[in-house]
């Protein structure tokens, strides 16, 4: 397959209207993926770009951009959780805007020997990189409990106890290990939604976050990207269901001191820290109708924005 499959980058110019790159700064793409984002940036200013991706397809399109580009991009090889360190071995300690496009990408999930989708036969892998666990190592390693647990809290699906169940049944008499394979098993304990969701959706989404460790990569990318940026820095994060969403809001409410002004009756907590962010809209930022008919896949979409006070770096999330 090629690596210049099409892709379109979801809520781009809203994007670029949060990071509002300009001559000189340097800016990060975490979740470089296809370049839609860094592209867009390295054309609206002249500014130094860093791309951080785990995955290999990801990042030979990146060396591809180095060549183009030569010195204003520089493509690293990781996970955005680890981007100050990433950085840090660059030479760069602090930066001026922080792009991240939370999830699996349209150019993973049109891949079928990846494993992510549940339309196409393949490989049960949904790994972003190329090392560690499969899918199909925890669909039939991990107990029904444990899988219960998987399925119940990354895909929020409700008959998560039933999906395990019949996995484990399943796999008593066979390994799983392809994604139709999956995906059928699962249809029969899940019915279609009125909306059209597929019955495997959750499950597969449930699978691919415990893999990858989404949720974690994005607490710490969070938390890096506090660090990094400089007082008036600007960080734009855009993701595509609940659970990711919820964390970034919360991260960002709290940081902001944004949570909701405490009860008159209730004294102020004068040792408080500082907000080290300043939210840039209250609420996500959602695409528009247009770009809803051009890519059905922003109809989820939804970015947050922020800019980078210059109080003192919080403690843990």
């Amino acid at each position: 397959m090629s690596d210049r499959a099409p892709h379109v980058s979801v809520l781009l110019n809203e994007v670029l209207e949060v990071l509002s790159p300009k001559p000189n700064e340097i800016v990060v793409d975490g979740t470089f993926g296809a370049a839609g984002y860094s592209r867009a940036i390295l054309a609206a200013a002249d500014c130094k770009l860093y791309g951080i991706d785990r995955d290999p397809r990801a990042i030979r399109i990146g060396r591809d951009l180095e060549r183009e580009m030569g010195d204003r991009f520089t493509m690293l090889s990781g996970v955005y959780g680890d981007m100050q360190e990433l950085l840090a071995q660059n030479g760069v300690h602090q930066v001026d805007g922080i792009a991240l496009d939370i999830g699996v990408s349209s150019m993973q999930i049109d891949e079928a020997e990846r494993g992510f989708s549940f339309m196409q036969d393949g490989p049960l892998d949904m790994r972003m990189s190329a090392e560690g666990q499969t899918a199909a190592d925890v669909v039939n390693e991990m107990d029904e409990e444990q899988l219960v647990k998987i399925i119940y809290r990354y895909g929020e699906e409700r008959r998560a106890r039933a999906v395990a169940r019949a996995i484990v049944e399943r796999r008593s008499k066979k390994a799983i290990t392809r994604t139709i394979e999956l995906a059928e098993l699962i249809a029969t304990v899940v019915r279609p939604s009125g909306k059209g969701i597929h019955p495997a959706t959750r499950t597969f989404q449930a699978l691919r976050i415990h893999v990858n460790d989404e949720l974690g990569q994005l607490r710490e990318g969070l938390e890096a990207a506090e660090r990094l940026l400089a007082p008036g820095g600007r960080l734009a994060v855009v993701s595509f269901h609940s659970l990711e969403d919820r964390l970034v809001k919360n991260f960002l409410a709290e940081r902001a001191n944004a949570k909701g002004n405490p009860s008159r009756h209730v004294p102020l907590d004068d040792k408080a820290p500082s907000p080290s962010f300043e939210l840039i809209k209250r609420g996500a930022i959602k695409a528009t109708k247009e770009e809803i008919t051009l890519n059905p896949r922003s109809r989820s979409a939804r970015l947050r924005g922020a800019i980078r006070t210059d109080a003192p770096v919080w403690g843990g999330v």
